[in-house]
């Protein structure tokens, strides 16, 4: 208890004060929302639970706030904000008290777009957050994460999320932030900073943890958790990438993922976990399994004979805690009394397990501040963020002839679709119950604008399902509106009781022959990238309906939309993600101008599901075309429309030559270009920096992002952006597996997106 010591030291002389039994305990993490009942808003803990801590066999908590239809914790059920922090203080209290060494839990929670708990606030998923290009911005959401799960006693976040994805078939491609490693390698050191801030300890900090460590966006066909055939070149610069940046930045916990690579299940990888990991790059936290891996190694991968295989298997390669499992309760300690588990395997995992609870603080502060759960969870600073956050996200994809921004003085707009009023569609997966008004659909935001009597509505059809019944009113308010809003997309909303919407009237109504509606989300994933449903049919007869008036489809979904009739069709196009709880305000400031979109690609779109991959990372010898098409992305990484127009001048570069020593001595040179708005409105312009490698021993992507600034700008303003080349942007994995920086051309290319680019040749010399 002398905080005067450091973590490590203080981990070691708890461990020798420790029985085996206790030690097993401290890698055991069951579900925390089975630890209690809720009496009245009371957690009342229950006598397993009681029983677990007396006998020091429990160590973590899994979700104890957690509030979604796998829990089964409802907003009827739930706690409040204040209940919440009373609830995990009333746990923590009793595991201090009864426990033999009043060692304190370690408060586990999902947080990849905001605390999975009642009353957070919901911000866009990491998808969208990733198209607003803006670091910054998402590290602050960090914070503001940070602090609303800290204040209820949350210690650790199961997120950053940094896959990279290959297929967007993969239903957890919108938890992820694209394809391209070095931007999710910039979004993985803000997430690190922002969740952790500048000491672990105090009460707005939680502990991050990287995940799925590795390659988990790369599965066979886009299917979850599947194998993955990827050589360790591909691995090491491109998968392994984001995790290396996070890993210097300070992150105190790494996931392994589900998948193997090459036949080796990463969570008992010892290449990944003790050789890259902890000797390559020094990582000395926690590793933590995903839920139910361990099961996975002998029913699924059969990697292992039985769970006690299976929990030895893992233990030794490297993990420290098995989340929310049976093996290491079942299995640890009868092995190790048997002598088939070593203590120094043992021992280890319980120091990093005990080393992250000293560094967490939660030995001198294992409460929370009810009262400041109450006051800052939800707060309007938080709510203000989430806006901005969804305004930047939107992608304006398409904008012929100027159909956006709608005029203000526009008469009756009619707004028709399955997304355009249904909450939960607009969240995204992993995302608690919202009380009554808490999100704002794209519906509610344009009635907050125009007022109820100039919006007319008409849902029209489901996401999924083959009803027509609700196409004569979508097209009867299209043909008497002034302008036509379609709101379209997919789902990753759960079971939440709403039930269905009459397609007629818009009402919900529950029945027994309720069908979901999820299309996307962890474990959805698709054959196809088209809408789901008759969604396509209702865009083709309110077209006809509209008659040439004004007519935008927004798509709100976790994957992107390959739909060639609406390319051919529709003039006005915006991509919006899962925008979370204040979407329906960004997306009606956008549709009139109040916020000038500066949303951009970070996952290439394809024409058809037939082309994938068609991320933009592909090697040159990739093929030009099919037979029906060519292998182009119907819209390219990078790209997204705005309301006015920049334009690109002066590209320079202080000198075009170095040499290898020059290079290996840290000397740089900067490319520097000129952006200036050349249009009628103020806007956002993400300035794109990408080198060719002209000639290489190992083959190399045609175009590879090194940097980018978002850069805000009046009309008429001009500004100099600038990019520093050195070591870091021209080395590549050789030959021999490790970094290199090969003599020869490179092409320097800035713009928009990555298929309109002004370029620089430079030079790398021998000497």
């Amino acid at each position: 208890m002398n905080a005067e010591l450091s973590a490590k030291e203080r981990a070691h002389q708890l461990l020798a004060a420790m029985t085996p039994r206790e030690k097993v305990g401290q890698l055991i993490q069951p579900f925390g929302w089975t630890t209690y009942s809720n009496e009245q808003g009371k957690a009342v803990l229950t006598e397993t639970f009681k029983e677990q801590v007396k006998q020091g066999d429990i160590g973590s908590l899994y979700g104890t706030l957690r509030a979604d239809p796998w829990t089964g914790v409802t907003l009827a059920t739930g706690l409040s904000s204040a209940e919440g922090a009373e609830a995990v203080n009333e746990i923590q209290r009793y595991a201090v008290e009864h426990s033999r060494l009043g060692i304190p839990l370690l408060i586990g929670e999902e947080c990849s777009h905001g605390h999975m708990a009642i009353g957070a606030t919901v911000y866009p998923v990491p998808l969208a957050i990733g198209s607003t290009w803006n670091v910054e911005l998402y590290r602050q959401m960090c914070r503001a994460v940070a602090a609303e799960t800290r204040a209820q006693g949350g210690a650790v976040t199961y997120s950053p999320v940094l896959d990279v994805v290959r297929d967007p078939r993969w239903g957890r491609t919108e938890e992820c932030f694209g394809e391209d490693p070095f931007l999710i390698g910039e979004m993985a050191v803000a997430s690190v900073q922002g969740l952790q801030g500048e000491d672990l300890s105090k009460g707005d900090a939680v502990a991050a943890t990287l995940k799925h460590f590795v390659g988990y966006g790369s599965s066979e066909g886009g299917r979850n958790a599947g194998p993955v055939s990827m050589g360790w070149r591909e691995l090491i610069e491109m998968d392994l990438y984001p995790f290396q940046q996070a890993i210097k930045a300070g992150a105190a916990s790494v996931m392994p993922a589900y998948n193997e690579i090459d036949g080796v299940p990463c969570t008992t990888s010892q290449r990944l976990l003790d050789g890259i990991l902890r000797e390559e790059w020094g990582f000395d936290g926690l590793v933590i399994t995903d839920c139910g891996a361990i099961d996975m190694l002998a029913s699924g991968h059969d990697t292992a004979e039985d769970g006690q295989d299976a929990a030895l298997q893992a233990l030794r390669a490297g993990i420290d805690m098995e989340m929310s499992g049976e093996m290491f309760s079942r299995h640890l300690l009868s092995a190790y009394e048997s002598g088939e588990l070593e203590a120094e395997v043992l021992d280890r995992a319980v120091l990093r397990v005990l080393q992250l609870k000293f560094r967490l603080g939660l030995f001198e502060r294992p409460y929370a501040d009810s009262q400041r759960a109450a006051d800052i969870i939800g707060c309007d600073e938080h709510v203000q963020l989430a806006r901005q956050l969804a305004a930047e996200s939107v992608v304006l994809l398409k904008n012929d002839g100027a159909v956006l921004p709608l005029p203000k003085n526009i008469g009756k707009v009619a707004v028709i679709g399955p997304n355009a009023d249904r909450g939960y569609n607009q969240l995204g997966d992993y995302t608690s119950p919202q009380p009554e008004g808490s999100v704002t659909t794209v519906l509610r935001g344009l009635k907050a604008r125009l007022g109820e009597e100039r919006v007319l509505y008409a849902p029209g059809c489901r996401i999924r399902g083959e009803s027509r019944e609700g196409f004569e009113s979508a097209t009867q308010i299209a043909s008497q509106a002034d302008a036509v809003v379609l709101v379209m997309g997919g789902s990753s909303a759960r079971d939440f009781g709403e039930g269905t919407i009459d397609l007629r009237t818009g009402a919900s109504k529950v029945t027994d022959e309720d069908v979901s509606e999820m299309d996307c989300g962890e474990g959805i994933d698709r054959m196809t990238l088209e809408l789901s449903g008759v969604q396509l049919d209702l865009i083709r007869e309110v077209h006809a309906a509209a008659q040439g008036k004004p007519m935008v489809v927004i798509y709100i979904g976790g994957r992107p939309v390959a739909e060639p009739w609406v390319e051919e069709h529709i003039a006005a196009l915006l991509q919006a993600w899962y925008p979370g709880q204040e979407g329906g305000h960004a997306i009606a400031d956008i549709l009139f101008g109040d916020v000038n979109p500066s949303g951009r690609l970070t996952i290439s779109i394809p024409k058809h599901v037939g082309q994938l991959p068609v991320h933009y990372l592909g090697k040159r010898s990739r093929g030009k075309r099919y037979l029906e098409s060519d292998s182009k992305p119907q819209y390219p990484f990078g790209y997204g429309l705005s309301y006015t127009s920049f334009d690109y001048s002066d590209l320079q570069i202080s000198s075009d030559q170095l040499s290898i020593q020059q290079l290996e001595a840290n000397k740089n040179v900067t490319a520097t270009v000129n952006i200036t708005n050349t249009g009628q409105q103020a806007g956002a312009e993400t300035v794109q920096w990408y080198i060719s490698d002209v000639v290489s021993q190992i083959t190399r992507p045609a175009n590879e992002l090194k940097g980018f600034q978002k850069v805000w700008l009046e009309p008429g303003e001009s500004q100099t952006v600038t990019f520093e080349i050195g070591a870091e942007q021209l080395r590549y994995i050789g030959v021999d597996y490790i970094p290199v920086i090969e003599p020869g051309s490179f092409i320097i290319k800035v713009g928009r997106h990555v298929q309109d680019t002004q370029s620089i040749h430079f030079t790398v010399g021998k000497e």
